[in-house]
């Protein structure tokens, strides 16, 4: 990654800057709304946020090993899934213990920094989204369009992992990059143990 793209990539995660002020579409109906309610989803819940970011390390360090786009892929993917499934339903405290311990797991495998078998990593990608997913779904707002707001969240979410992928193979190619990196995971994981006592 080149020095000019940083900024760039910064800047995907401060959209609700722009939205500082009237005349963005917010009020001028309810697919306008769904979109930007569903870009938003997962910026303004740390708990979202984290993951993404954390899964989006994680992928960078298993990028050497040919798993990292496998597992940034499998977990959009299975986002999206888990989003259909948990369309009308209630979110139950369930799925917010699930989110908790992927934010806690991924910030935990980027510190440790270990190889996992493919067909397990991938699986662990895949139930971290499935959580993510399922609370999408439930927690879209009534009277929005489901298509819309998918398009919007699965966007952020594909920015945040992204960028979290970027960072990792940027913070890689610096001198004790590694060391860097498993910083991040370090402080993902203890984020996600503040959390438990706050939730």
């Amino acid at each position: 990654m080149t020095p000019r793209l940083i900024p760039l990539a910064l800047l995907m995660l401060a959209p609700g800057l722009v939205l500082a002020h009237p005349g963005h579409g917010l009020d001028a109906g309810p697919s306008s709304s769904a979109l930007a309610a569903g870009l938003l989803h997962p910026l303004l819940g740390l708990d979202h946020l984290l993951a993404m970011l954390g899964v989006g390390l994680w992928a960078s360090q298993r990028a050497l090993q040919r798993q990292g786009y496998g597992i940034a892929g499998i977990f959009l993917l299975v986002l999206a899934l888990g989003f259909m499934a948990g369309l009308g339903s209630a979110p139950g405290q369930w799925i917010e213990t699930g989110i908790l311990g992927s934010v806690i797991l991924v910030g935990a495998l980027v510190a440790l920094g270990r190889n996992l078998p493919a067909a397990f990593g991938l699986g662990l990608a895949a139930l971290f989204a499935l959580f993510h997913g399922l609370a999408h779904g439930a927690e879209m707002g009534a009277g929005l369009s489901a298509p819309l707001f998918a398009a919007g969240f699965l966007l952020s979410s594909s920015a945040l992992v992204g960028l979290g992928l970027l960072a990792g193979r940027f913070g890689q190619g610096l001198m004790r990059g590694s060391m860097l990196v498993r910083a991040g995971g370090a402080g993902i994981l203890a984020a996600g143990l503040v959390m438990i006592w706050t939730v």
